[in-house]
């Protein structure tokens, strides 16, 4: 089927290419009309915290929703009347907008710091959208501004006012990419065919999301990591099939026969590859959260569009650009020079008419060439070497002759990174790592210095049966809370129309990201409220996170087990091998397990932390691990399919072990770590954007990748392989009959047309 679909986009390109246009575009218009529906909605799971929101929900909705603060400070007080007049007035409009309630620290004790140079409001909201809240926490500060005193300093703080972005950043990982695409094809025309069949990709993929989100349930930020792993996957899959028709073309196929070998072979591994992208990005329905299924929904699509688009989009490509791939001009390497130069320039000083400006440029280049000959004249290209002179076929026949030490020297590698992994802590970061411009960690930083750290994370503890009613009875347990270590200030508060539910609640001493602080919530839990004999349970948005941790991490192995058991059973299935898939899933492991060893050795011990702009050490995300294994197995079986299925090819053909590892890693080698390297760069530019989750996120993503890309591909697998020999494709007979038969290293037959 597949070199029938080849042949029909080569022979009707023209007719492939306006398809896909007119398909991108009709998907744009649709996703233009009907909109966005996306909600970001981070359901807790079963937990006591989940127990405070309902019975909030319920009783007081203003009270179970979303929090912040209107902080305000002067060094001359901020009790006087003109201050509080103010400020007064401020939070009386603030109450105005429905679903908000404002408690003000003029009417609440506890809420003005004992020099009185510092204060805050309470703000409760309802639930709603993440772009909601976005709008009702600009609304509040453009209220905020019609109330400015000289020498009163008005911020706001908390998850109301806190805004993610993705970072300018990213664009520094695009162009890199563009600079490795060349400089891995020595084609400036090469390098353009996987970047343009990956945004023909994510133009469809991002416009079918966005409709499906009428359907389907989706966070906020589903079409950034649509993006992100469609950029990824797309180029790719594009980069080996493209690197596939030019070896088809080198050994003196026609252009038709070339795409067809191309997609024949590689565009089988890409299929293939993708379906373990997919099985890992499946697994997150065994988390059991609908945000996370939202997101599986949304890569799942963009990974499908994306393999689509590489074995039907590009073999249109290649047979309209036809030996044109190979060929380099000066006009085209002067425009892409200025381009790159021009747009890093316009990156850096985000001036979007500088962008313009080297686009004109690029476009002036190339027609002006048109006139002038010499600058059509094509770019002499290097000589390529002989297979076993190349670099990585050196490297392999350099590995396989010490299998044992390359293996063992880069398992110990490997085990000395995922070392910090047994101490990971789960939870969440506060607006204490937010940038110091930002009004959130301004705000923070005056409730710490003013009243303590932990007045940035209250706990809401929720108090039912006699107690609730009784002030005497509220009132001795209130003054428990505030007697145990850890608890700063604690006040009670009505939370029902008839009395039957009152609400405590309590300032910690520690930050909310704090170790100390989840470990005050466990000991409040079990040995402080229980003795009390008080029908009580702990909530909030900093408890919240320490049950949505717990949940979490109970739920991964679960993750891990399907995962790894879909992947094993697929790889078997098409390896027709026991040991291959089983080294594939330990060898995977083994590079994850590093990545996660890194991001607690940085983020959570602290070391290096300041070097990637982020103020304190805290606990690794709680979703962090869950997206990370998805996302990075997937793409590191990739890698896996691409080289294995080579070198199975090799071995199929020679049926010598040795060799077939030889010529399968100096085959796909080069552009192993070309695809790799576009990897690391795209993800690593998040390192430099603002955002703490963001940071952990890109770093964890590029450093798998890295690891991935060299320790364990290039030294671990060619060293067991060599170790195991022939072995290598052993399976027992019976389970060989039982294993649909899958052929992922394609016909090589292009006699019959």
């Amino acid at each position: 089927m597949l070199i029938a679909l080849a042949r029909f986009s080569v022979r009707h390109r023209r007719m492939m290419v306006g398809f896909w246009l007119l398909f991108v575009i009709a998907l744009g218009a649709i996703s233009n009309s009907v909109g966005p529906n996306f909600a970001t909605q981070f359901e807790l799971p079963k937990s006591e915290s989940n127990d405070v929101r309902e019975l909030l929900t319920a009783n007081s909705p203003d009270l179970a929703g979303f929090s912040g603060q209107i902080v305000f400070t002067s060094p001359n007080g901020v009790t006087s009347d003109e201050v509080k007049s103010s400020m007064t007035e401020l939070f009386t409009q603030v109450a105005q907008i429905p679903g908000v309630a404002v408690a003000s620290p003029f009417d609440t004790p506890g809420k003005i710091n004992p020099a009185g140079t510092t204060a805050f409001a309470a703000i409760d909201v309802t639930l709603r959208s993440q772009n909601e809240l976005i709008s009702l926490g600009s609304e509040i500060q453009e209220i905020g501004k019609k109330f400015s005193l000289d020498g009163v300093e008005i911020e706001y703080g908390g998850e109301i006012f806190a805004v993610f972005e993705l970072p300018a950043s990213e664009l520094y990982g695009l162009l890199a990419a563009v600079i490795i695409l060349v400089l891995a094809f020595g084609s400036v025309l090469a390098m353009g065919l996987p970047i343009g069949t990956a945004l023909i990709g994510l133009g469809a993929g991002t416009s079918l999301v966005t409709i499906l989100s009428h359907v389907v349930g989706m966070p906020d930020f589903t079409t950034s990591l649509v993006a992100m792993i469609g950029l990824g996957v797309g180029i790719d899959y594009a980069l080996f099939i493209v690197t596939r028709y030019r070896e088809g073309l080198e050994n003196g196929l026609s252009v038709e026969d070339a795409v067809v070998d191309a997609v024949d072979t590689s565009g089988r591994a890409v299929i293939f590859a993708g379906i373990t992208v997919i099985i890992s990005l499946l697994g997150l329905f065994l988390m059991g959260l609908a945000f996370a299924r939202g997101l599986a929904i949304g890569a799942i699509v963009g990974v499908l569009l994306m393999i689509i688009a590489s074995i039907t989009f590009l073999p249109a490509l290649l047979a309209m650009v036809k030996h044109r791939v190979n060929v380099t001009t000066r006009a085209a390497l002067v425009a892409l020079v200025a381009f790159v130069v021009i747009s890093l320039i316009a990156v850096i000083n985000h001036s979007i008419k500088t962008f313009l400006v080297g686009l004109a440029i690029t476009v002036g280049v190339t027609l002006i060439s048109l006139v002038i000959k010499p600058l059509r004249t094509p770019i002499k290209h290097r000589l390529k070497k002989a297979k076993e002179l190349t670099f990585w076929y050196r490297w392999s026949r350099f590995i396989q002759r010490r299998p044992w030490s390359a293996a063992l020297s880069a398992t110990a590698i490997l085990l000395v990174l995922a070392a910090p992994l047994a101490s990971i802590r789960l939870g969440f970061g506060d607006n204490g790592n937010a940038p110091t411009t930002t009004t959130v960690r301004k705000a923070f930083d005056m409730l710490a210095d003013g009243f303590g750290p932990g007045f940035n994370g209250p706990l809401y503890i929720t108090v039912q049966g006699d107690a609730a009613a009784n002030p005497d009875a509220l009132a001795a347990f209130v003054g428990t809370l505030q007697s145990t270590e850890g608890i700063a200030f604690a006040q009670s508060t009505p939370a029902s129309a008839d009395g039957s539910l009152s609400l405590v609640i309590a300032y910690p001493t520690t930050a909310p990201q704090d170790a100390a602080t989840y470990d005050l919530v466990k000991f409040l839990r079990s040995d402080v409220i229980p003795p009390t004999g008080v029908d009580a349970k702990v909530g909030g948005f900093t408890a919240s996170g320490a049950d949505f941790a717990t949940a979490i991490g109970s739920r991964m192995p679960y993750l891990f087990i399907g995962v790894l058991s879909l992947s094993f059973l697929l790889l078997m299935a098409v390896f027709r091998s026991l040991l291959v898939p089983l080294k594939a899933v330990i060898m995977n492991l083994l590079s994850i397990g590093a990545a996660y060893g890194v991001l607690v050795a940085v983020f959570q011990w602290g070391w290096g932390i300041s070097l990637i702009g982020v103020g304190k050490a805290g606990p690794i995300e709680s979703w962090a691990p869950m997206m990370l294994f998805a996302i990075v197995f997937g793409l590191s079986m990739d890698y896996e399919v691409f080289l294995l299925s080579r070198v199975k090819e090799e071995y199929d053909r020679t049926g010598d072990n040795a060799s077939a590892v030889a010529d399968g890693l100096a085959a796909t080698a080069r552009v192993i770590t070309a695809a790799a390297l576009i990897m690391v760069f795209v993800f690593g530019s998040f390192v430099l954007g603002y955002d703490r989750q963001l940071k952990l996120f890109g770093l964890g993503l590029s450093v798998a990748v890295f690891i991935d890309a060299t320790i364990v591909r290039m030294v671990l697998v060619p060293a067991t392989m060599e170790l195991l020999g022939d072995r290598n494709w052993w399976i027992p007979a019976w389970i060989n009959r039982l294993l649909p038969k899958i052929d992922v290293e394609g016909h090589h037959s292009l006699e019959t047309h």
